[in-house]
């Protein structure tokens, strides 16, 4: 870092915006998204009607379906090679001396 005045300035910084409900995060994407995301981030951060909207509108795209529980056995029960006849026939062995 710097200075330990730039160390509690930064620290300030991170408390005031903390207060007012804020955090700074950090993403990874297209480089040629980055000026709509950060847009995008200063309209959600105005709290106006215009975020709330915007939320509205874009949580239902963005958001990921949890799996179901046996969701991976389903899929393999409806995979053709699942319909195969796997079974082995009975042999006696062979006879050994010992």
């Amino acid at each position: 870092m710097g200075s330990p005045a730039q160390a509690r300035a930064i620290k300030n910084y991170r408390k005031r915006l903390k207060k007012r409900g804020m955090a700074r995060f950090e993403v990874i994407g297209l480089n040629s998204d980055r000026e709509l995301i950060r847009k995008l981030a200063r309209k959600l951060a105005e709290e106006t009607q215009q975020a709330a909207e915007i939320r509205a509108s874009l949580a239902p795209r963005v958001e990921e379906e949890l799996p179901e529980k046996g969701a991976i056995w389903a899929a393999l029960r409806r995979w053709p090679i699942a319909d195969l006849d796997l079974t082995r026939e009975f042999t006696e062995g062979r006879k050994i001396d010992l």
